[in-house]
């Protein structure tokens, strides 16, 4: 992984646990709860930095995997058994009603959903959403390996998948349809000819798997003209220059870029001829490329507007923020159904679950600011959700015991509480260590 992934991921999960925690500390503060620590990471094995204000003592854990805040009078992730067997005091957590302990424990998950609709929002008010009408696609789609393996072909303008018509040209959109909602064709143009594909049963399987998920179904055909050439390298010795066309190499024609990739590890070392469209003139260029990387040292012209005419939803701050909260609820549909899936085994964990390595490296080797906030939105929203989940240890846990009491009028001893807030941490500890050890064997 490359500094600029771990340095974004890491701040955007500093980010997040910090809010996160912020939404219990202020409600707790709010009901006179008494918040002995406030920390990023968890203390233990030891502490980076600590400094204590008031009761409270704030700082950096050298544990990496969360972050807490340790109310005076609550069994927690800090395992402090021995406070709960002191008589209880009017500033803790189980002296509180059962009303305002909810509160507290759902101020967390609130923070999350609230910032991830809100970060979706101003991503759509600060840079809208520019596209390629799936109508503008003139050349049809550029069929990957993946996409080949489904039935589709270079060439093929997509007009449904399922029933939903593909109105904007995204390879994600497909899949979402394929993956989330269950589609299961693909209606195409075929060379003017309307063509139905049926996709296999397990294509949800195969589109989950970990070795398909950095590879796309299709992506939009740019046709191959030079932007630059980098010094001393073989294209700029075959005599290459900006704004050529390479429309053959060996007599094989390479209308797009992806061809020309394609075929240039097949000729690594090797000599070969290029037939190189410069403005009216067809003209021959010998070259050879480094036998290590097969690559000429050409930089592609990759501006869609191009070659495509593009359109651009730009939004108002009225409009973003119901339209960032309809984007973060459709995220969150579909993480709730990728959940069920593989809870009825359409989705294999193993394959499709990832681990902090998994998540940095969605952040780009590149600072991309726009990418980040959306990769942190995204996280916001899939930990508020994670942390709903009614499993002891998590903010869910505590919400359906303190349900249970305000339903039934009786409260879980602390006893209890203690069993199941320690088997429900060492399982989500469990659970940590084995979805990054499939990071590390995948």
């Amino acid at each position: 992984m490359s500094a600029p992934m771990i340095v974004q991921f890491l701040l955007s999960l500093s980010l997040l646990i910090i809010l996160h925690e912020c939404g219990h500390f202020f409600p707790a503060r709010w009901f006179k709860t008494r918040v002995e620590k406030f920390y990023l990471f968890f203390d233990y094995p030891s502490k980076i930095i600590s400094k204590k204000i008031g009761d409270t003592e704030y700082g950096i854990g050298m544990l990496p995997l969360g972050g807490y805040v340790k109310i005076s009078g609550m069994v927690d992730e800090s395992l402090d058994t021995e406070q709960m067997k002191l008589p209880p005091q009017p500033w803790e957590f189980r002296s509180k009603k059962a009303w305002q302990r909810l509160i507290i424990m759902l101020g967390g998950v609130t923070v999350n959903f609230l910032l991830g609709f809100f970060i979706f929002g101003m991503l759509l008010w600060h840079y809208g959403e520019e596209y390629v009408p799936n109508a503008n696609a003139k050349y049809g789609i550029y069929a990957d390996s993946l996409g080949q393996k489904f039935g589709l072909m270079t060439g093929d303008k997509i007009k449904t998948v399922g029933t939903k018509p593909l109105e904007r040209f995204n390879d994600r959109e497909v899949l979402k349809e394929i993956v989330f909602n269950g589609a299961r064709t693909i209606t195409v143009d075929r060379k003017g000819e309307e063509k139905t594909i049926t996709l296999p049963e397990d294509a949800t399987s195969q589109l989950t798997k970990f070795e398909n998920k950095d590879k796309s179904l299709f992506t939009l055909p740019v046709p191959f003209v030079v932007d630059s050439v980098l010094k001393d390298k073989p294209a700029e010795k075959a005599g290459l220059k900006k704004g050529d066309a390479i429309v053959s190499v060996n007599d094989i024609l390479t209308p797009f870029y992806n061809d020309f990739t394609q075929l240039s590890p097949r000729y690594a070392g090797k000599p070969v001829v290029w037939k190189v469209k410069r403005g009216n003139d067809t003209i021959s260029m010998n070259a050879q490329s480094n036998e290590k990387d097969g690559k000429y040292g050409i930089i592609a012209n990759a501006d869609l507007k191009q070659f495509y005419t593009t359109e651009k939803q730009t939004y108002s701050l009225a409009q973003a923020i119901p339209m960032g909260f309809n984007k973060g609820m459709d995220f969150l549909v579909n993480q709730v159904k990728a959940f069920g899936k593989m809870f009825r085994g359409e989705i294999n964990p193993k394959e499709s679950v990832g681990g902090f390595k998994s998540i940095a490296k969605m952040f780009g080797t590149n600072w991309d600011w726009e990418r980040f906030w959306i990769m942190t939105a995204s996280l916001s929203l899939i930990l508020a959700f994670m942390n709903l989940l009614p499993i002891p240890a998590l903010d869910g846990g505590y919400v359906m015991f303190l349900l249970w009491e305000i339903i039934t009028g009786r409260k879980v001893s602390d006893h209890v509480m203690e069993r199941f807030v320690t088997i429900g941490f060492f399982f989500m500890l469990g659970l940590i260590v084995v979805v990054n050890l499939w990071d590390i064997i995948r």
